[in-house]
């Protein structure tokens, strides 16, 4: 069906309670949408921006077990994401694919114990495996990673595991939701939670475009607001203590002249701890990422300087070719929700498995967990959320849920693969009005019928939203993206019917959001 967001939007109008309303436009609260009304629940997710705004569109782009989890002994969390990173790949073909990795070793004994240990994540991938690892000698290593620091290379260790477009997704995540029934909606804000004898029964919900309020009634709500979680909780109990504990990571991203050909890099175990990445992706590289605690919750988090001098400097390590400040195209920064208590150390060390909790009022709360666990953190949270709503029992059955778009040879479509099946109707429209071929920039592939395609059926609603979520421009290459903001505001506010004023003032805006992804 159509994601039409006016058609949503009169939905809410319509009598009688929601089975649940979910609150989060993000991969946990797309995923609980598609869980709750696959089962044939009258669902209703609310989102006070843009569908994946957050965090949820700024991850290394990894559909993966965790290696560094192994590493750990989490054999529970990384079995578990190796079952949904297949599932992801089976049931989102045109967004999740396979990527080789190369881990380079620089000493005796790291060909053995990465080897075994990569061994192990085969085995624990089990039928849903992307590929066999294998050790590689020197010149084999050399051959994949042919920018790779080669003063004390002994070789590497070979292992696959999956690469996704993260916010391209959770569109597909939103649509989905829609054609099991779910309304879906962004730019509508709860700003209350509504209580009877003590028990959460609704929300009260404001459309940020109009200014109208709605009072919403549910069996269950549940909070899926990722790092802003504590912030819905203290709505319900002013007194309820901190669950998340925010932790920043940040990626660069470089031409792809800094790591030519078809493998990624991954090195174990970097100065702060973390596992570091170097990975094509989408015609670029993106480097990343940190882990920086952070007490700030915000909806536009800014890398620190420390992060990027992290990032370039372990980049001169392994690449021939160091990178330079003015090479980076882009700069993102996300902040994970990690559940966790202060005296927990450094978020580094705080577990990335998932957590659900329910309130005294029955407020359902999840948090934590990862990208590729998106559907089990799904299926857990409206199990627990069938419990307290009282709603009659049924299964879930997302496991075998195509998303919406799913194509197993999407790449047919050239440019338009990102799209799925979708690609079919959208470069049908780009052939009735060829003026909708024109690119938005002249080093990037996006088309101006990608904009009209991005309001008329993905609810975007600003620059930002086709720039950064619907298209990828922002994280691709930020100076040229601001570039083509004024083609885009201009298309627009055509379709959606704003003046000239709205017009100058999202390419004023956009470009000062934009700005902040520029080193230079």
């Amino acid at each position: 069906m159509r994601m039409n967001r006016e058609t949503m939007l009169a939905r809410l109008a319509e009598p009688g309670p929601w089975d649940v309303i979910i609150v989060g436009g993000g991969a946990t609260g797309l995923g609980c949408a598609i869980d709750a009304a696959s089962r044939g629940y009258r669902t209703l997710l609310l989102e006070r921006r843009d569908f994946a705004q957050g965090t949820s569109s700024r991850s290394t782009k990894l559909a993966h077990g965790g290696v560094r989890y192994l590493q750990r002994g989490d054999i529970a969390l990384v079995t578990e994401a190796l079952h949904e990173r297949g599932l992801m790949r089976r049931n989102a073909a045109h967004l999740v694919h396979d990527r080789r990795f190369v881990v380079p070793n620089y000493d005796w004994w790291e060909a053995p114990f990465y080897g075994v240990g990569l061994k192990v994540y085969d085995l624990l991938a089990g039928k849903l495996g992307f590929g066999a690892s294998r050790v590689l000698s020197k010149e084999e290593t050399i051959e994949r990673l042919p920018n790779i620091e080669t003063d004390g290379l002994r070789g590497g260790v070979l292992y696959f595991d999956g690469q996704f477009d993260d916010a391209r997704l959770a569109v597909d995540m939103a649509k989905t939701a829609a054609d099991q029934g779910a309304t879906v909606l962004n730019y509508t804000c709860v700003t209350e939670l509504l209580h009877e004898h003590g028990l959460v029964t609704g929300v009260v919900a404001r459309d940020e475009e109009s200014g109208t309020d709605f009072e919403l009634r549910a069996h269950v709500v549940i909070n899926a607001t990722g790092v802003f979680a504590d912030s819905l909780r203290r709505m319900d109990d002013p007194k309820a203590p901190p669950i998340i504990r925010a932790s920043q990571g940040i990626h660069i991203v470089l031409d792809a002249d800094f790591l030519p050909g078809n493998s990624a890099i991954m090195v174990p175990h970097t100065d702060d701890g973390r596992v570091l990445f170097a990975i094509p992706w989408l015609g670029k590289v993106v480097v990343g990422t940190t882990d920086t605690p952070r007490t700030e919750i915000e909806a536009e988090p800014r890398p620190l300087p420390e992060e990027v001098d992290f990032l370039l400097r372990h980049c001169g390590r392994y690449m021939t070719r160091d990178p330079e400040p003015s090479d980076v195209r882009s700069v993102f920064a996300g902040l994970r929700p990690l559940v966790g208590s202060a005296d927990e150390g450094s978020t580094a060390a705080i577990s990335r498995d998932h957590d659900v909790s329910i309130s005294r009022s029955g407020l359902v709360t999840v948090a934590g967990g990862k990208w590729t666990t998106y559907r089990r953190m799904a299926e857990d949270t409206i199990n627990q959320a069938c419990l307290i709503g009282g709603l009659d029992e049924a299964p879930c059955v997302t496991a075998d849920l195509n998303i919406h778009g799913n194509h197993r040879h999407a790449e047919r479509f050239g440019a338009l693969a990102r799209y799925g099946s979708d690609a079919i109707e959208l470069q049908a429209m780009i052939d009735r009005e060829p003026a909708l071929a024109e690119r938005l920039h002249p080093d990037h592939d996006i088309v101006l019928g990608e904009v009209l395609w991005a309001a008329r059926e993905e609810m975007a609603r600003t620059v930002g939203d086709v720039l950064s979520r619907r298209t990828r421009m922002l994280l691709l290459d930020a100076a040229a993206s601001i570039e083509a903001a004024p083609a885009v505001a201009a298309c627009l506010g055509k379709e959606l019917g704003r003046d000239d004023a709205w017009v100058s003032a999202q390419v004023e805006e956009y470009s000062r959001r934009a700005r902040g992804y520029c080193l230079t």
